[in-house]
């Protein structure tokens, strides 16, 4: 999906804005949808939070019935507040998080490992009722090669590191666009 920088940081500030509504009563920005188009698509997305460059929270959706801008809202403050993995953002670490977000392709079934582009696919596992996930630049950023990409994802399922070697699994691939508010700052 092409995005514009214009409509980047709008989807940025929505997301900081749905968070900090939840510590006030302020007010999230109403689209525009003439002049952003994109924010009508029904397209999935995640939203991390990073706070001192360690990840603080990330909640998102494979696949949305709703708008991209109630998508981004939504995965915004469930980032913040229903991660399982950290307790809920208090406000005085609201102010100093750091935005990410990744809108995600439709899925797409991966045929073979051999397909895998580390930094160009993200990864779905299904598999034994369970299901695991993870974005592009996941192994970009923790600089994994596609074995330990894939062993990742499968830890990340509760399955042992190797278990995508027993067997060919039940993933699928997707692309995403992704933006911070750190890389637009240097537009």
């Amino acid at each position: 999906m092409e995005i514009s920088d214009e409509e980047k940081r709008f989807l940025l500030t929505i997301a900081r804005e749905a968070i900090k509504r939840e510590f006030s009563s302020g007010k999230i920005p109403e689209p525009d949808y003439e002049k952003f188009p994109t924010l009508k698509s029904k397209s999935g997305a995640f939203v991390t939070l990073q706070l001192n460059k360690r990840l603080r929270g990330c909640i998102g959706y494979i696949i949305s019935d709703k708008n991209l801008y109630d998508t981004i809202c939504d995965a915004a403050v469930q980032a913040a507040f229903a991660d399982p993995r950290f307790p809920s953002l208090t406000q005085d670490e609201s102010d100093k998080i750091e935005l990410e977000i990744s809108v995600l392709s439709e899925p797409f079934p991966m045929k073979s490992y051999d397909e895998i582009e580390i930094g160009r696919h993200g990864l779905i596992l299904e598999e034994s009722g369970r299901r695991a996930l993870l974005l592009p630049q996941v192994p970009v950023e923790h600089n994994l090669d596609r074995d330990a990409f894939l062993s990742a994802l499968c830890n990340k399922g509760g399955f042992p590191a190797d278990y995508w070697k027993e067997k060919t699994l039940n993933i699928s691939m997707f692309t995403a666009t992704v933006f911070s508010e750190k890389e637009l700052e240097k537009k």
